[in-house]
């Protein structure tokens, strides 16, 4: 593959014991200055309650692990892909207008408070746009740290550990633009666009899909598919095609019917040979939901499919250049200050306080402290919101339908090594092993971890049910064995091999909820039927998946119902404030 990009270095500086990176395209660019960036590196958040466990084995280079010798001011880490052209796209177009009415909608006579539960993505987006349209969020967070399933915790060598291995797909529009409002575009490294397999069959060797910079989609994506040969053979292809070609000419009403069907019946009524499911598509399933697809609702694969294949950038990928709290989190709560909303971290939700009238009065906190507001939003993963609850709206309808929305648990594994691993790729790399979903080196993909004389794989352990109660090492352990197909000459189980250093087991007991059959129809919309109150978070009803994507795009049409409401909201309080003078 032509390596066609633009080259970052990165310099080293190096202060007492501590050695400090930064993108030397970024500072060009006068995005940070240096000192903010050291700054913006220490206010990280070393308090969090640790979520994984560490494991330390002394070796001789413990002591100089973060230092680098013999290096020079410049250094090649990676090679940088320009951002691709999605400016002109539909979908581009259609999430930058949206932005857009809330820049330019009429500023509000008497701003609202709109009280926002949870400071994950959802929350995140919702609070931002309310904030452009001028209204006053206050966004309450339980944890200490930003992101929600995007969230990173710093460990006591000043190394980041993450809730997951988080993609930035060119078919995400609204993420997109996102970045851009926010003008942090240099802060995704694009890499190729490939997708890469591992072959179970053939350890350590990868099978690739490199989709051609030349030509338009769908051809890029047809021509990357029939130029492999070593996953599918050309019946295999032939069949599968004229299997999808049903979804291709049904449109978006066919891939909306199959949600009531998992992907491996789907395959099986659409005479695809299992082969496909076992080569493809048991790998696409657990990085799109963490589960294999015999439970997957085939609706979320075609949905996929419609994105990467319809749109010329669409599976193109991008990692973000450091930790998600720092680095998009909080330009977000930034902006959000800045138009004079609240960001409130540690305040965690005991209650939702009703009106008589089965309307929201306050959220109290479990510290005691209640917070009031002309409107209130609860932007957690939908597990959160159900044990919330209050009793009187269990009867509801909206609500009842919840109840079939479960988060799927997930685990994520990241272990150092005391080398630098050569079978790798800056890239993201799917398994393919019973275990393991998707994995990268961050050492090598992310400059934030740069190091060039080792190695730390951030792996996603799925499907992950039977192994969420187990201990961290155990799953270390069959973790090593899964990476031994992958590294056949660097790595083994018994660490005869690469050494680990340290690793961190993160553990989601639910994460993004489960795309099974028949879940489509229980998302909820974002205005509830309860007055005055909303729902945001990638479960709620949004054309994407249970994604990132969704989590935004859920957040802009959270605040886009609240604007719509405007004046009923103002209503509402002025009715309080004359009923309570009445009192």
């Amino acid at each position: 593959m032509p390596q066609i990009g633009l080259v970052s270095a990165v310099n080293l500086r190096v202060q007492g014991s501590s050695a400090y990176l930064w993108s030397s395209r970024s500072s060009s660019l006068g995005t940070e200055s240096r000192d903010g960036c050291l700054q913006r590196n220490s206010l990280c958040f070393a308090g969090s309650e640790s979520m994984g466990h560490k494991l330390k084995i002394r070796t001789s280079h413990a002591s100089t692990r973060r230092l680098v010798k013999d290096l020079g001011p410049l250094k090649v880490v990676c090679i940088d892909y320009p951002r691709p052209e999605l400016d002109n796209t539909v979908n581009y177009l259609e999430a930058a207008f949206l932005s857009s009415t809330f820049r330019a909608s009429p500023r509000p006579t008497k701003p609202l408070e709109i009280v926002i539960a949870g400071a994950g993505l959802g929350g995140l987006s919702t609070a931002k746009y309310l904030a452009d349209a001028g209204h006053k969020p206050i966004l309450l967070e339980a944890r200490d740290v930003l992101g929600g399933k995007v969230a990173a915790w710093k460990d006591d060598d000043g190394d980041w550990y993450e809730t997951g291995l988080h993609i930035f797909f060119g078919a995400y529009p609204n993420i997109q633009n996102l970045f851009g409002e926010l003008g942090i575009n240099d802060r995704l490294q694009w890499k190729e666009h490939s997708m890469i397999f591992a072959m179970p069959s053939k350890p350590g060797e990868f099978s690739r899909f490199d989709f051609p910079e030349a030509l338009p989609a769908p051809l890029n994506g047809v021509l990357a598919i029939l130029k492999n040969n070593e996953m599918l053979t050309w019946p295999e292809k032939v069949k599968f095609a004229i299997g999808l070609l049903p979804a291709m000419l049904g449109g978006q009403s066919y891939v909306e019917a199959q949600d009531g069907i998992s992907v491996k019946d789907w395959m099986r009524k659409q005479g695809v040979p299992d082969r496909v499911t076992d080569e493809v598509f048991i790998a696409m399933s657990k990085a799109l939901n963490f589960i294999n697809p015999d439970e997957l609702s085939m609706q979320c694969i075609l949905i996929a499919l419609n994105r990467f294949l319809q749109e010329k950038h669409g599976s193109k990928m991008a990692f973000l250049d450091g930790n998600p709290p720092e680095r998009l989190c909080m330009p977000i709560v930034e902006h959000i200050e800045s138009k004079g909303g609240q960001v409130r971290l540690n305040s965690r939700i005991k209650k939702i306080e009703l009106h008589e009238n089965g309307s929201v009065k306050c959220f109290i906190l479990n510290d005691g402290s209640t917070i009031e507001g002309d409107a209130f939003v609860f932007a957690t993963p939908v597990d959160i919101f159900k044990l919330l609850l209050p009793e009187d709206w269990k009867e509801i309808p909206y609500f009842q339908k919840l109840e079939k929305l479960v988060g799927v648990p997930v685990i994520n594994v990241h272990i150092w090594f005391d080398r630098k691993l050569k079978n790798t790729y800056d890239h993201l790399l799917f398994s393919r092993s019973s275990l393991l979903s998707v994995y990268a080196d961050m050492s090598v993909t992310c400059k934030e971890y740069y190091n060039p004389n080792q190695s730390m794989l951030e792996l996603v352990f799925a499907p992950a049910e039977e192994w969420i109660s187990r201990s961290d090492s155990e799953i270390i352990d069959a973790t090593m064995k899964e990476l031994a197909t992958l590294f056949p000459d660097e790595i083994s189980a018994d660490q005869s091999k690469a050494k680990i250093l340290k690793y961190h087991v993160v553990k989601t007991p639910r994460s993004v909820y489960k795309t099974v059959p028949g879940c489509e129809p229980c998302r909820p919309l974002q205005r509830s039927p309860i007055e005055g109150f909303y729902l945001a978070g990638d479960y709620t009803k949004q054309k994407y998946l249970a994604s990132m994507e969704g989590a935004v795009l859920s957040g802009k049409l959270c605040a886009q119902a609240i604007v719509q409401d405007y004046e009923l909201l103002v209503g509402r309080c002025q009715k309080k404030l004359a009923e309570a003078s009445v009192v």
